[in-house]
């Protein structure tokens, strides 16, 4: 397998066919939190032409499946947070937000509503991951109602490419197939739970086996010590010498069009350990100029290891 990177795209980015022509990108990503006017299926077909007509490249549909987000705006002051899932868990307990960067006290917990404490004093918007680390926690269901219409436009337009968010067991994968049997899936591995399913159950899986990804966004959050990442991201490859690693990579270039002296580290010790798909988050993706900055420097590095 040659080296590539698959490219989270805005769907209405006027950039989509110079991205998907770079000869480093194997295949785009739709982040499935992101707005959309009209039918899905017209929309998911006109990325997928996009994508086959680069170079017969994949169209990746990225279900949120059992992660945390915020369903509405809350502006603060306020007292409660309403999320995407029911739940349960004890509390008092911290969740946090923005990659782990901040911080607040869930004191009460009313299915998809947290009750807050405190903060984070600013406005949060729909869409925003929330992480909260308890082995007490217990989310209800798996794939969300918007995850069901993707899957069901998908059907409808021949795309059969799916991420599933925070796989953590078998079912889930088996959830996914009995909506799409023809379903080709990445596993996101982003928990300590997620974790324990590659290390119990990915190796001697006799069903279905899912492609592994490392996604190191909420996996580097939800992990119980922060340098525990390294043995994570070994431990997927070692379970799946095809598996992706995924965000914190070239963050650098969301802020600046130099990239700093860790992040190229970084990405090259991914690439020692002998990753060789690497997808680029959001955080990097929304604009041509960080896009395709990052993009050129991957692009040059791999160039050592092919």
């Amino acid at each position: 397998m040659s080296i590539g990177a698959i490219v989270t795209i805005p769907p209405y980015a006027p950039f989509i066919r110079e991205v998907a022509r770079h000869q480093i990108v194997s295949g785009l990503r739709l982040n499935t939190v992101m707005p959309i006017k009209g039918p899905l299926e017209d929309m998911l077909k006109r990325l997928d032409d996009e994508t086959k007509n680069a170079g017969n490249k994949e169209l990746w549909i990225d279900l949120k499946c059992r992660q945390l987000r915020v369903k509405e705006y809350w502006v603060p002051p306020y007292t409660e947070i309403k999320i995407s899932h029911n739940i349960k868990v004890e509390t008092p307990v911290t969740a946090y937000f923005s990659d782990g960067n901040e911080q607040a006290t869930v004191v009460e917990v009313d299915g998809d509503r947290l009750i807050m404490l405190e903060g984070p004093k600013r406005v949060v918007g729909p869409g925003e991951s929330i992480n909260i680390v308890h082995p007490s926690l217990s989310i209800e269901g798996f794939l969300t109602e918007t995850d069901k219409r993707y899957i069901e436009s998908a059907c409808k337009v021949g795309i059969h490419n799916y991420m599933l968010s925070f796989t953590e067991m078998q079912e889930d994968i088996e959830a996914l197939y009995k909506l799409d049997a023809e379903a080709k899936t990445v596993a996101k591995i982003e928990s300590q739970k997620g974790m324990n399913y590659v290390k119990q159950v990915c190796g001697e899986n006799k069903g279905v086996k899912p492609r592994l990804m490392a996604a190191r966004g909420d996996l580097y959050v939800e992990l119980s010590k922060p340098h525990e990442i390294i043995d994570a991201v070994e431990t997927i490859l070692k379970k799946d010498k095809d598996a992706i690693v995924a965000s914190r990579l070239f963050n650098s270039f969301s802020h600046s069009l130099e990239p700093t002296c860790s992040d190229i580290s970084d990405v090259d010790n991914l690439l020692r350990m002998g990753y060789k798909t690497f997808m680029l988050g959001d955080d990097i993706c929304m604009r041509r100029e960080s896009l395709l900055s990052a993009l050129n420097l991957f692009s040059a590095m791999a160039e050592r290891y092919v």
